[in-house]
């Protein structure tokens, strides 16, 4: 998931071009430009910030539980989810300050609070009933538009009030570094607001995951492989049909006029919902697939060790290739391991995107944005990805833990 944030980050950086008012894409380029502009609109812009969404809310239950069952306080172990959401914010302000204006840490920090607070002692049937609530508030939302925009079709360009002509922030094209960050900052502010509360996804997405975290449903999703097998097999499909009227307008096949493209938008957060949803089941489904296949394994080996006489026994087992033993990369082999260890340092390599991504594509940098398309960004997204994998699995066979989240937990516990 962390390859397709790159992947919908990496898009903001084209900058010294026109930018479409339904996608934030740039309106030319070669047809494999072009094709690379359909999928990110159809498969990841506005699908994959509700998936960590889901995941922010999952993990707070999680720490809550944990620090209750070590014997803290349930409104001590409150206080630390409201401290830890109060440093997401802070982070994210010195990231968009420092780095990245698309910064959501601050909206997960935001709306983290408002819901601890509001919702996270509230009954499931609550939770399910205002995440249903929100999810009509939404779509009726979406209805308004469409009626807008298809008013809005029917007027002449020429009579039609003006429209921004690109969603990429200046802050981007700017040569001067300094004068980079109040743009950034003023971005941030509206991206963590309309995120993190407006748009309603973010709520909507943390709400859900209090109610599948009370249930363990991602620990042990082979107690729940019904469940996750229908959210992936309707919501999937729902988020990808849902972006394929945006992609096709994009590359001219619905021609809608750019003043009534703001439609797309709506219809992009709604859709997007569901597809995050799918993409958090698909998720599930393939940790049951990892789960299985390492408790085959182990049951493997200890059938091995059954037959092998105990003078037989090898007394410590060997490291095998520099891999640290009992590490995800020796468990679950390099790739899956490779995977966890990124996960296990997500907040680490989200940043580290922007470390690598930032200095290197923005203006006020190196500039490379201006020259690259959204093929050759998409190649550069991939292989930015690529290193924070080869990063997180370093350390991972240090047994060493992501700097950010080693500075946030002792920022959080205060010890």
């Amino acid at each position: 998931m962390l390859l397709l944030i790159a992947m919908a980050n990496t898009t903001w950086y084209l900058w010294g071009r026109e930018h479409a008012v339904g996608s934030g894409h740039p309106v030319d380029g070669s047809p494999l430009d072009r094709a690379t502009d359909v999928v990110l609109i159809v498969a990841v812009d506005m699908r994959v910030y509700p998936m960590f969404a889901f995941l922010f809310g999952y993990g707070m239950v999680q720490l809550y539980s944990r620090q209750v069952t070590a014997g803290t306080s349930p409104a001590r172990a409150r206080r630390l989810l409201q401290a830890r959401n109060l440093w997401l914010l802070a982070f994210g302000f010195v990231h968009a300050a420092l780095l990245w204006m698309g910064d959501v840490l601050g909206a997960y920090g935001v709306a983290g609070l408002l819901l601890v607070w509001m919702f996270f002692r509230r009954a499931d049937g609550t939770l399910l009933a205002w995440a249903g609530a929100l999810l009509g508030l939404l779509a009726a939302g979406t209805a308004v538009t469409a009626v807008g925009a298809y008013a809005a079709a029917r007027i002449p360009a020429a009579e039609a009030a003006p429209v921004p002509g690109s969603f990429v922030d200046p802050s981007i094209s700017l040569t001067s570094y300094a004068a980079s960050v109040p743009e950034r900052l003023d971005q941030w502010v509206y991206t963590t607001l309309g995120q993190g509360i407006a748009d309603l996804v973010v709520p909507m997405m943390i709400l859900l995951a209090f109610w599948a975290a009370r249930r363990r449903v991602l620990e042990n999703p082979g107690d729940h492989l019904p469940l996750l097998r229908r959210v992936a097999a309707t919501c999937v499909p729902l988020g990808l049909f849902g972006g394929l009227p945006n992609a096709l307008d994009h590359v001219g096949v619905l021609g809608v006029p750019s003043h009534a493209e703001g439609f797309f938008l709506f219809v992009q957060m709604v859709t997007g919902f569901f597809g995050g949803l799918g993409y958090v089941a698909l998720w599930g489904l393939a940790g049951h697939a990892v789960a299985r296949r390492r408790g085959l394994a182990g049951s493997a080996v200890a059938r091995r060790r059954a037959d092998v006489p105990a003078a037989r026994e090898p007394v410590a087992r060997v490291r095998v290739s520099g891999i640290r033993p009992g590490g995800a990369l020796a468990v679950d082999g390099l790739v899956a391991g490779a995977l966890q260890a990124v996960g296990q340092r997500s907040l680490t390599c989200y940043l580290l995107q922007s470390v690598l991504c930032a200095p290197v594509l923005a203006a006020w940098g190196l500039g490379l944005g201006q020259h690259l398309s959204s093929f050759t960004m998409l190649l550069y997204a991939a292989a930015v990805w690529g290193l924070t994998v080869l990063f997180a699995a370093w350390q991972e066979d240090r047994d060493a833990r992501g700097p950010a989240e080693i500075l946030l937990r002792r920022l959080t516990y205060r010890s």
